[in-house]
């Protein structure tokens, strides 16, 4: 089997250059997933775009919807990084490990998000109509269920490369569900 390498600056273009500088001075590293992007020309840009475009869902929100789409896709990287995010979000280490589960016991409107990301990702898009109305009823609109499609595709995204290239993960590895849950 094949290894993806993780691409230095100095490997990548020099439009792949000048964003890995941005991130450096906006992360303070390049994370080795958005390195990986960089293989492509244009795909680093592409994704970058999607992932900092405007959307109805605050922060948080978005962290419901990257935790329970990481969590169904069995992505350990898109799980370690969203759980570092989650917590700079203000989630405790035991709502995370909700959210993965897809639920929210700690908040109605959020356990209504995190139940339809997972049930998204679960079902390749075709939402249960109990979970939409379970959706709308907890104060969702047409515009969020909206936004949060494209978040889960844009989650999906990094999912599949993580899933194929397999690059180390460099942020502080999550446990298994399964293995926290025994």
């Amino acid at each position: 089997m094949s290894t993806f390498n993780v691409p230095k600056r100095e490997e990548v273009s020099a439009d792949n250059q000048a964003i890995f500088d941005n991130l450096q001075k906006a992360v303070g590293f390049v994370p080795n997933l958005f390195a990986t992007y960089a293989h492509s020309e244009n795909a680093l840009a592409n994704y970058l775009t999607l992932q900092n475009a405007k959307t109805s869902l605050k922060a948080k929100e978005k962290e419901v919807v990257n935790l329970a789409v990481s969590e169904v896709n069995n992505c350990i990287y898109c799980l370690s990084a969203h759980t570092a995010i989650g917590k700079m979000n203000g989630f405790t280490e035991e709502q995370i490990l909700e959210l993965r589960d897809g639920n929210a016991s700690f908040d109605n409107k959020l356990d209504a998000l995190a139940l339809l990301a997972k049930n998204l990702t679960e079902n390749r898009g075709a939402a249960d109509d109990a979970v939409l109305e379970n959706f709308f009823n907890a104060g969702w609109t047409k515009e969020n269920l909206v936004d949060t499609i494209v978040l889960v595709g844009d989650k999906t995204i990094s999912n599949y490369l993580h899933k194929t290239t397999k690059v180390p993960v460099d942020f502080p590895v999550a446990q298994p569900l399964n293995a926290i849950e025994a």
